[in-house]
């Protein structure tokens, strides 16, 4: 990865999301923005602008997968849905790219990387 990216994560459990923002962060990002429901991930989606999406598909309070929907109408950005239950995901959204919990840093780093190189304009 070239540059590092400006990230919103979006997630329900602070300890995720704080462990996350680390990962990214040692990764060489910038983490815009840790929000824990749906209606924040919107608006922090418009306040900061972000290169890429990391987001639970599963909230406390809304969706991952509603916020991203209504995120994307307006600008597409790309995303990463991570789940518990990565299967449910992907009956709801066949296409998404989904990283099961728990995940190695490892494994986030090459899905970001994928996503990222496949937003890319040939």
């Amino acid at each position: 990865m070239k540059k590092g990216l400006r990230i919103l994560i979006v997630e329900d459990d602070a300890m995720i999301g704080m462990h996350l923002a680390e990962v990214l962060e040692e990764m060489g990002h910038e983490v815009c923005a840790v929000e824990a429901t749906e209606a924040d991930a919107v608006a922090a989606a418009e306040r900061c602008m972000p290169d890429l999406m990391i987001v639970d598909a599963w909230l406390r309070n809304g969706s991952g997968i509603s916020a991203v929907e209504s995120i994307c109408r307006s600008r597409p950005v790309p995303h990463v849905f991570v789940s518990g239950d990565a299967a449910s995901v992907k009956a709801i959204l066949p296409t998404a790219v989904v990283v099961e919990k728990p995940f190695r840093e490892e494994v986030l780093a090459r899905v970001i990387q994928r996503v990222i190189d496949g937003m890319a304009t040939p």
